[in-house]
């Protein structure tokens, strides 16, 4: 297991070395500003997606589309996921994830505009759509859409359901001493429940949940912050400075360079906010639409929420805890974090971490199945869907280390197709804006 552990953070650390990270930040820049900072238009995307009735053809509305996107989004991610970046590459590592997030809503929206213009209807009347269909029907290039799609099926695991269960069950027998298979037993049977029946069933429950587990945790996490407000200020400044310039060591704290600060950062960012991954247009090609830019401005408030908030705000309360600095990681970290605030911590954390992790498996359950069908047909979504209840048990009770590298190295896998075909057709999502946006801006 040992050696297991070694060869797959090995495999990781190659996958996110310069190139992938140079790629992915280069295209969030490239097309922030070939669509002239879209990010302008994000509280009109957050009112786009406020607007529950149909607009369109689809299966699900914009705002349940965003919901059952964001459900996939928030999850870990936005607290263990900042809590490993936080300890491997020091305070600087927030801004980092921050900056991520700004320049990723970009990305956001661009996927989307594509996922609708290149959706088509399956024969059971449902849509389906996402990176695997722009790169077929728009690059012509049926390889390339083909591994997008196998990376996708299996990464879901890694990110999306073995991550999630894994964290839930080592945080629940931490603070509550119960053994991680019953808590994943919990989990299978309430992950069955749901997923078993669709997308709509996903949507309806993701519409209900989402919003509640997200306004709870950031109002959790003001007062934390608001409760040692005196020493704000300056983790605010720790976070700036060491962005730029690294840390060195401190306690039980290794030290970190920029590089590892930068590193980290942008990797957790990714892998929170999953911008520039190619997940998220696989459910925003479901929504009812009237065109493709109306559903990209819903799709990119996602990464406005997830990162620009959320994490944001875990990663505040982490810093000004003082915690980071004793070579803690992972979930271990977090808990201790949460535990400085006694009393609302906790339950704060607890809260978050069981809702955050129930909504993303469902979330990540329809972007695998897609990627499922896509490669086999109907006939895989079923199967698909009795496997992924199976492996929500399976990370309930795997190794953490083993879990967090194999989904940074699938992660990787699937941004690298996805990122190619943003750029290849940036000209088509430039011309669905000028028509759609731009036009309708200056008129």
């Amino acid at each position: 297991m040992y050696a297991l552990e070694q060869l797959l953070g090995r495999v990781s650390d190659f996958m996110w070395g310069w190139p992938l990270l140079v790629l992915l930040v280069g295209t969030h820049l490239f097309l922030t500003v070939r669509l002239r900072f879209v990010q302008r238009f994000v509280f009109r995307g957050i009112k786009l997606s406020l607007e529950r009735h149909k607009e369109g053809e689809g299966d699900i509305s914009h705002f349940a589309a965003l919901m059952t996107a964001l459900a996939a989004t928030i999850g870990t991610g936005n607290i263990v996921g900042v809590a490993t970046a936080v300890a491997a590459g020091g305070p600087g590592a927030v801004l980092w994830m921050w900056l991520t997030g700004v320049f990723g809503i970009s990305t956001k929206y661009a996927e989307a505009v594509l996922a609708i213009k290149y959706r088509i209807k399956t024969p059971n009347g449902e849509f389906a759509g996402g990176p695997m269909y722009a790169i077929e029907r728009g690059m012509k290039q049926k390889w390339l859409a083909v591994l997008f799609a196998i990376f996708t099926a299996i990464s879901a695991f890694g990110i999306g359901n073995m991550v999630q269960a894994n964290s839930i069950s080592t945080m629940v027998q931490g603070n509550f001493g119960i053994d991680p298979w019953i808590s994943g037993v919990i989990m299978t049977v309430l992950t069955a429940a749901v997923i078993l029946g669709g997308i709509r069933s996903i949507a309806r429950v993701c519409t209900g949940l989402v919003p509640l587990m997200a306004v709870f945790y950031i109002f959790g996490c003001l007062t934390l912050l608001i409760a040692r407000w005196d020493t704000l200020g300056d983790s605010i400044s720790l976070i700036v400075n060491s962005a730029f310039s690294g840390h060195a060591a401190i306690g039980g704290f290794l030290g970190a360079g920029v590089r590892e600060t930068l590193r980290f950062g942008i990797a957790r960012g990714l892998f929170s906010n999953e911008s520039g991954l190619g997940s998220a247009p696989i459910v925003a090609a479901a929504a009812q639409t009237k065109n493709s830019v109306r559903q990209a401005l819903v799709s990119s408030t996602g990464t406005f929420w997830d990162t620009v908030v959320v994490c944001a705000m875990t990663g505040l309360v982490m810093v000004n805890s003082g915690m980071w600095t004793e070579g803690l990681d992972g979930a271990h970290l977090t808990s201790a974090a949460f535990e400085q605030f006694h009393g609302l911590g906790p339950v704060v954390l607890s809260v978050a971490l069981l809702t955050f992790v129930f909504s993303t498996i469902l979330g990540w359950s329809y972007y695998g199945e897609k990627a499922a069908e896509y490669l086999i047909g109907e006939r895989a979504v079923k199967p698909y869907r009795w496997l992924w209840v199976v492996m929500v048990m399976v990370g309930s009770v795997a190794s953490l280390k083993i879990v967090w590298s194999f989904a940074d190295i699938t992660n990787g896998l699937m941004a690298l197709p996805n990122l190619i075909s943003l750029i290849a057709l940036s000209g088509v999502i430039v011309s669905e804006t000028r028509t759609h946006l731009w036009t309708d801006e200056k008129s």
